[in-house]
């Protein structure tokens, strides 16, 4: 029988969880000696001089530091050449490889821009996967990672507990957090990845919305504390500067018997979003369907914005209700995790995406046009059965080799092609 996992809710809370009892120190952080002999161990998410109300930080309190490993050595290179280009891109469902691939070996990087190095920028990645990490682990010193599976339950061991997501949720595993990615009954996996490489994400100012709507923080759930000590042959894998290293280690990384803090790994499912949207005519700009976002220094301006496009009504009067034609100062990656997107009628399928540049014209396609330009506008379900997604940036993306390589849609152009002149000189 399945164990039930258990969650604390709240997103950016400071948090306290304890596998055993009486495992935290009380009244302070780093006793001469903590409870059970363990060892205490902070985790920085920020720098320790950063305001208050931005500060991250987590006190493990584990068998053994995580200090104890072999030195690490090269693993794999994910940071492969990069192809530039503004054409519309789009791919078709990504291949799960027939050949035993985990997590860590099925990663591969889709598109970027910046660098880690700097800390300022992101990098688009998709994971296809047919086996657990048995003996393995992975951390990220490059940044924060939002996953959204596709395809297959994973059930997400990390040093600070247990997450189980499953398609229509989302995980975000924070900068330098070890976690183990093992798989459901399914057997495969496939899913996408945003990483951020400065700042975290956080949830959106509401502005005039209000205090409520969009995803609420009651809705965020982070792992209790549960450890295992367990002494056996582990790899720690590492991804630095976008390459991979690995060390190993005689015991496992998940050792962390309690925890207290607000940098931890959360997760969300996509169905509580509380959409929003207009009540009598036009569009609303899409960010009202923001879930997370990781800001830049310029006040509204993204490094990264998750975005979602959920089952909802359309009651707009006298409005062309899909997306309409437009060109963005933004780049725009989607995905879709289930259902046939209202603005493309084929195509963009489940496990594809689809990449719109900054500058690049897109929209609607043809037979999607034709059909909305002369429907009922009666009110309506949008979208039923159906979750896509955006990961919006204000940066410029450059391509992967790889990427451009793997099942892209050279014909992507034509889903225009059909468009016609309409114009009627002196007709309104």
């Amino acid at each position: 029988m399945e164990v039930k996992v258990k969650y604390i809710s709240g997103l950016g809370n400071h948090h306290e969880s304890e596998a055993l009892p009486g495992a935290l120190p009380v009244g302070q952080n780093t006793p001469q000696r903590c409870p059970y002999n363990l060892y205490a161990e902070q985790l920085s998410g920020t720098a320790f001089t950063a305001p208050r109300h931005q500060n991250q930080r987590t006190w493990l309190y584990r068998i053994l530091p995580a200090v104890c490993h072999q030195p690490f050595t090269p693993y794999c290179n994910l940071a492969s050449e990069q192809i530039i280009t503004p054409n519309q891109l789009r791919w078709d469902p990504f291949t799960i490889p027939t050949a035993q691939t985990d997590f860590v070996d099925g990663l591969r990087t889709l598109a970027s821009a910046g660098d880690p190095e700097s800390r300022n920028g992101l990098a688009i990645m998709i994971y296809t996967a047919n086996c657990s990490m048995d003996g393995k682990a992975f951390y990220s010193s490059d940044g924060d990672l939002l996953i959204v599976p596709q395809q297959g339950s994973l059930d997400i061991r990390t040093e600070l507990g247990i997450l189980k997501i499953k398609p229509n949720e989302i995980c975000v595993v924070p900068r330098a957090i070890r976690f183990q990615v093992n798989l459901e009954e399914e057997g495969t996996a496939r899913g996408y990845i945003l990483e951020v490489y400065n700042g975290h994400f956080e949830l959106p100012d509401l502005g005039p919305i209000g205090a409520n709507g969009l995803a609420n923080p009651q809705d965020f759930y982070y792992p209790v504390a549960s450890y295992k000590d367990e002494q056996a042959n582990f790899k720690i894998v590492n991804k630095y500067l976008g390459q991979l290293f690995v060390a190993e280690q005689d015991h496992s990384p998940f050792d962390v018997v309690a925890w207290r803090g607000n940098y931890a790994p959360f997760k969300y499912d996509l169905s509580r979003f509380c959409s929003v949207n207009s009540v009598s005519w036009d569009h609303m700009d899409p960010s009202i369907f923001t879930v997370l976002t990781c800001k830049s220094s310029l006040p509204g301006v993204a490094i990264a914005d998750f975005v979602i496009f959920p089952p909802r009504w359309a009651v707009a009067e006298h409005t062309f209700r899909p997306p309409y034609f437009h060109r963005n100062v933004m780049s725009e990656f989607m995905g879709l995790i289930h259902g046939s997107y209202e603005a493309k009628q084929g195509g963009f399928l489940p496990g594809g995406a689809s990449l719109h540049s900054i500058g690049t014209p897109h929209g609607p396609d043809a037979l999607s046009y034709e059909q909305n330009v002369k429907r009922d506008l009666k009110p309506e379900r949008v979208a039923e059965g159906t979750m896509a997604f955006m990961f919006e940036s204000s940066l410029m993306l450059k391509t992967s080799n790889w990427a451009m390589q793997q099942s892209i849609q050279s014909d992507y152009h034509l889903a225009w092609a059909g468009l016609k002149r309409k114009f009627t000189h002196g007709a309104i």
